[in-house]
């Protein structure tokens, strides 16, 4: 199991914190360096397991979650955080390649906050992400 968390920048309380939830490193790294690029501090998790762990332990403003995970599905994850009492107020965006209408709306059925198709438009994540987290720099 990779077990990825980075802290980007700062620990000051005055940064909104995101988990991006990714199995591909690739998707990972290009979600992850724009948001640090947009000053907020990232926690990455690979699986679905780490995802539901850091939801409670880092309380993220924002949790943007792939579909397709090893361990637990984004679909179970987001289930879940949404289920529980200490992470029901998170916001949950699903970022994933599953772009059927009949996905989307189980996603939005799950609980998810929002749904975005990847490959990811950075003009499309800055938009949704700014729906739920103040905007940075």
């Amino acid at each position: 199991m990779i077990n990825d968390m980075y802290n980007w920048g700062s620990v000051s309380g005055s940064r909104s914190t995101i988990v991006v939830v990714e199995d591909s490193p690739t998707a990972l790294y290009v979600v992850a360096d724009l948001l640090a690029r947009e000053g907020y501090d990232v926690i990455q998790a690979t699986d679905g397991e780490e995802a539901l762990r850091l939801a409670a332990q880092e309380q993220p403003q924002l949790i943007l979650l792939d579909v397709i995970l090893p361990k637990l599905n984004g679909y179970q994850v987001c289930r879940q955080i949404k289920a529980a009492l200490e992470t029901r107020h998170i916001p949950v965006v699903m970022i994933t390649s599953k772009a059927k209408d009949k996905d989307r709306d189980w996603g939005i059925e799950q609980g998810a906050d929002g749904y975005v198709v990847k490959p990811v438009d950075r003009s499309a994540l800055r938009e949704v992400i700014g729906q739920f987290v103040p905007s940075k720099g």
